[in-house]
């Protein structure tokens, strides 16, 4: 008995200490909570019993560089509904679906649904926005936002790119500087009770969003127009595939214009622009689409023909093999290894010096230079030129040059490299190399973007691109101006020559893959003035039907635009050299 009674006693005594222990275990946890932690969760509850909803920040503009703004922003509403503050959900259904235009039972699936915040449509214009805010129905909110605008619809598509709904970048300029332009978004805090039910004149709180800077381009809108007017002009008048043009500042790599007929409408990016032959899967329009984007100047490459003759001329005179005063004979062929290669002239050019070699763009004359200058040394000077890495421009998906490896370049390889075959660079890319051979040897980078700045006008940020000096001597980028100067003068480019104006360049008529296809690139490479350079054109025909000769067809396209916009950038007209071409 008596040992019965001290097992209870000592029971009881674990089980106090046990229950001690764990209230004060309690109590201990309760200050930690009410004291160390008291501000953590207080924030806790209040976040609770707050509902959020965010004020789209406004994004940068894109701006040309005479101040034209050629994107922008247009003010357009979002509107949602909150389940547990509606009345009436069945005026709220109907009201919705008339002023939208969303079939009932998507209108109805949302209202029903239990959140606390369900978005019915974004991107709805303002006036639509005003009349639903004008129905008065509550657990209807109707918030101001933004949607990117182009006033100019197709204008320079390409390069611009555009937003998608979350007004981010996903193509173009507006991807490339996303981060600059796209600003920071606000919040609106608005209290609820227990049941999400907005607590009246308990007012909101609203953390205002901070607009995206704008971007300042080089692009320049009138140069543009006439560039893309020039284009569309020869698209269809060529019944081509496809005309790209590129403008570009040949001392500093500045882009006045970038043009890819056909465009598409910027504000519209979802909507082919043509016609499907036949109806298409939801993954081929998107393929479709993709094509569409393409930006054709940088995004693919091509076998640039006679125009890549003045980077064999640069490797020639830089490496002394030739002068311009050497003799050549073409027979309107010329045999490498057991291979003939044709002239384009198939009954020969004949005697001719170094000169009219380019002039006439005679293939026998380039191929015997190439073979002078040498396969390894010939590879060197696409790396030294910059030939063999992208250009840097500041434009997503630039294409790298495919080009031989240096160990597989036989005779014969470099025989149709020396005549701008059988390897393949990018538009951008070669009026780069271009450039960089007619200015003096600098290697610049092409690029739009100049600057970025706030809504006041203050620079944040100024864009500085790299350059290579010395890539070419100024005695051989001298000699380059002048053959190309009589190549438009005199020679095969002479359908761009200007009375007036002096202008330098070459032309090219180069055949895609396969052959068998007898599908044709036209186009025509040309700079003014060309004795100092401050404009270069690069025109580019693809699949012309008919004709399809560089010099007859692309030339033409280069005057058309050299006339417009020579005056406009008050390049000098020399009155006394028209006079005398009048003569002529």
């Amino acid at each position: 008995m008596f040992r019965y009674k001290t097992f209870n006693r000592q029971k009881a005594m674990v089980i106090f200490v046990c229950v001690l222990f764990m209230m004060t275990f309690l109590m201990g946890r309760l200050v930690y909570l009410m004291v160390f932690c008291s501000e953590y969760y207080g924030q806790k509850a209040e976040d609770l019993h707050e509902r959020e909803r965010d004020i789209k920040a406004a994004r940068g503009k894109i701006i040309d560089a005479t101040g034209v703004v050629l994107a922008a922003n247009k003010t357009v509403c979002t509107i949602s509904v909150i389940h547990n503050q509606i009345s009436d959900p069945e005026a709220v259904i109907a009201a919705l679906t008339k002023e939208l235009g969303i079939a009932e039972e998507k209108v109805r699936a949302r209202v029903e649904k239990v959140s606390s915040i369900e978005r019915i449509k974004s991107n709805v214009d303002k006036e639509t926005g005003e009349r639903i805010r004008a129905y008065g129905l509550s657990g209807v909110k109707v918030d101001e936002d933004y949607k990117r605008y182009y006033p100019y619809d197709t204008l320079a598509s390409k390069v611009l790119g555009f937003t998608g709904g979350d007004n981010q970048g996903i193509v173009g300029l507006e991807v490339k500087y996303d981060e600059y332009m796209q600003g920071t978004n606000g919040k609106i805090l608005t209290l609820t009770d227990a049941r999400g039910v907005e607590i009246e004149n308990a007012g909101e709180s609203r953390l205002d969003p901070i607009d995206g800077n704008d971007l300042h381009i080089s692009l320049d809108y009138n140069i543009q127009m006439y560039a893309e007017q020039a284009a569309g002009k020869a698209l269809a008048q060529k019944q081509a595939d496809s005309v790209s043009i590129i403008v570009m500042n040949p001392s500093n790599g500045e882009l006045m214009a970038m043009v890819n007929v056909p465009e598409f409408n910027l504000n519209d990016p979802f909507t082919l622009n043509y016609e499907p032959q036949q109806a298409v899967t939801e993954e081929e329009k998107q393929n479709l689409l993709n094509n569409m984007w393409r930006n054709q100047c940088i995004n693919d490459t091509y076998e640039p023909g006679s125009t890549f003759k003045i980077i064999t001329t640069t490797a020639a005179l830089e490496e002394g093999v030739v002068s311009l005063s050497d003799q050549f004979f073409c027979p309107g062929y010329i045999t490498v290894e057991d291979r003939r290669i044709h002239c384009h002239k198939r009954t020969g050019h004949g005697a001719e010096d170094f000169v009219h070699g380019i002039m006439n763009s005679c293939n026998p004359v380039f191929i015997d230079v190439g073979l002078r200058v040498g396969p390894k040394r010939f590879y060197d000077y696409f790396e030294s030129l910059g030939l063999l890495k992208k250009t840097g421009i500041d434009l997503p998906g630039e294409a790298a040059t495919i080009m031989h490896s240096k160990e597989n370049i036989g005779l014969v390889e470099l025989a149709t490299m020396s005549f701008g075959q059988s390897f393949q660079i990018t538009p951008i890319q070669l009026v780069t190399t271009v450039s960089s051979i007619i200015n003096g040897g600098r290697r610049i980078t092409p690029h739009f973007g100049v600057a970025v700045k706030d809504g006041d006008g203050n620079t944040v940020k100024e864009f500085t691109y790299g350059a290579q000096e010395g890539i070419v001597s100024t005695e051989t980028s001298e000699k380059v101006r002048f053959l190309l100067g009589q190549v438009v003068s005199e020679g095969g480019g002479k359908n761009a020559k200007i009375a007036g104006y002096e202008i330098g360049g070459k032309t090219a008529t180069s055949q895609t893959l396969p052959r068998s296809a007898n599908k044709y690139i036209s186009s025509f490479l040309g700079f003014a003035p060309a004795s100092d350079p401050k404009v270069m054109v690069l025109v580019i025909i693809n699949n012309p039907q008919g004709v399809y000769y560089g010099g007859t067809i692309a030339a033409p396209v280069a005057k058309e635009i050299f006339e417009d916009i020579l005056p406009y950038l008050d390049i000098p007209f020399d009155e006394e050299a028209a006079k005398e071409n009048e003569v002529r």
